[in-house]
């Protein structure tokens, strides 16, 4: 790993399996109201087939750290690329509903060992100027491939062949794991496990870190369910869009690319409680903005959401980490922990707001949960002029 050929070919291995692994989470979404016509259900248990991923995910996440501090990642990466696959084929190949949702409950309890297990082997493996670049290309994947899913389902292939995106993201994935296996390096054996002073129960009881950690929560929450029911918005009257539009909507994604870096740096010059009130101020004016029944608009209001939410996540994220000098491992876990039980829960709360009010009810919902972000924002911008922020 030392010459530069080495170091761009594991760049482009971590982030080839990272975007595909975030491929397979969001590939459902854009090609909902097919899924509800095709298997002639509602909405919200169209959705199931998005939100099962996300709480997959949320419940795997802290057992596949624990695997990736005791255990080569390799062998765990490839046997989780084989599952994720494999689940993926099911996907395309099944006729009930309820088999679709269980392979996608199932690819979201193996995801973390594409990416959970990856980052433990990053850090291991890395020294930390090293580790700080790779993370970058890490992040960057996220959105490339929560992006390239939106439109694999909805625009590479034709909404009513939905099917075959899950052929398509098979392969993809398939094929990563496989460039993984021959490009990456043999991690070392896992360190001993050290005791860590800081347990779950004593982070949770920090108000400064509590707060970051709603944050994330509750950000998701409206960020998950903005997405995942504007495409029953924007197909019904008086939008009619096409599948095809509503996939190209969601380049809106790419925003995160810079809503990230530009968060840090507003968060280095005004603080975190600035950063978290300015997200959730545009976050909560764009969310608005989309019952204007302009395409236009909603794009643009789409484009808004992104630099609203990845702003409130980068901050929350850096913030949480800035505070702490031991227990960081299990402080982003709990974080991940609640990010994506924060948006199975948005997914499931906007469906229930949709079935009954339509999408005003989705956008009430969603301003009303962004009221705590904002408050938060707010108390930390107090607690910053008073100095009584401590870092352990």
């Amino acid at each position: 790993m030392e010459g530069s050929s080495d170091e761009r070919g594991v760049q482009a291995v971590v982030f080839a399996l990272v975007a595909a692994t975030f491929l397979t989470v969001y590939i459902t979404q854009p090609v909902l109201p097919i899924l509800r016509a095709e298997f002639g259900v509602t909405p919200g248990v169209a959705s199931l087939t998005v939100s099962a991923v996300v709480l997959g995910i949320a419940l795997a996440n802290l057992p596949f750290g624990v695997l990736a501090d005791r255990f080569p990642v390799r062998p765990i990466v490839v046997a989780g690329g084989a599952v994720v696959a494999i689940a993926s084929v099911t996907c395309a190949l099944t006729r009930s509903i309820g088999v679709l949702i269980a392979a996608r409950f199932v690819q979201g309890l193996f995801i973390p060992s594409l990416t959970t297990c990856l980052a433990a082997y990053l850090s291991r493996t890395l020294p930390p100027r090293r580790l700080n670049v790779m993370m970058g290309w890490y992040v960057s994947a996220t959105v490339t491939g929560g992006m390239g899913g939106r439109l694999l389902g909805g625009f590479v292939f034709p909404a009513e062949h939905w099917r075959l995106a899950f052929i398509g993201a098979a392969a993809i994935v398939a094929g990563a794991v496989a460039a993984a296996v021959h490009w990456l390096p043999r991690d070392p054996p896992p360190p001993r496990r050290e005791t860590e002073s800081t347990g779950f129960l004593r982070l949770l009881s920090r108000p400064e870190l509590l707060r970051m950690l709603s944050v994330g929560f509750f950000a998701f929450f409206v960020f998950s369910a903005m997405f995942n029911y504007v495409p029953f918005y924007l197909s019904g009257p008086p939008l009619h869009a096409g599948v095809r539009v509503i996939t190209l909507l969601y380049l809106a994604y790419v925003m995160g690319i810079a809503a990230g870096p530009l968060a840090g740096r507003l968060t280095n010059r005004f603080g975190t409680g600035a950063t978290l009130v300015l997200g959730s101020l545009l976050f909560a004016a764009a969310i608005a903005l989309t019952l204007i029944p302009s395409l236009v608009t909603i794009a643009a209001s789409l484009t808004a959401i992104c630099g609203g939410f990845f702003a409130m996540h980068a901050a929350a994220v850096g913030s949480l980490n800035a505070r702490l000098t031991e227990s960081r491992g299990r402080a982003n876990s709990l974080y991940v922990l609640l990010y994506y039980l924060g948006g199975a829960a948005g997914i499931s709360a906007a469906g229930a707001a949709y079935a009954r009010w339509g999408w005003p009810g989705v956008t009430a919902l969603g301003l009303a949960a962004l009221l705590l972000p904002l408050a938060i924002g707010i108390a930390e911008m107090v607690t910053t002029r008073r100095g009584d922020d401590l870092v352990m």
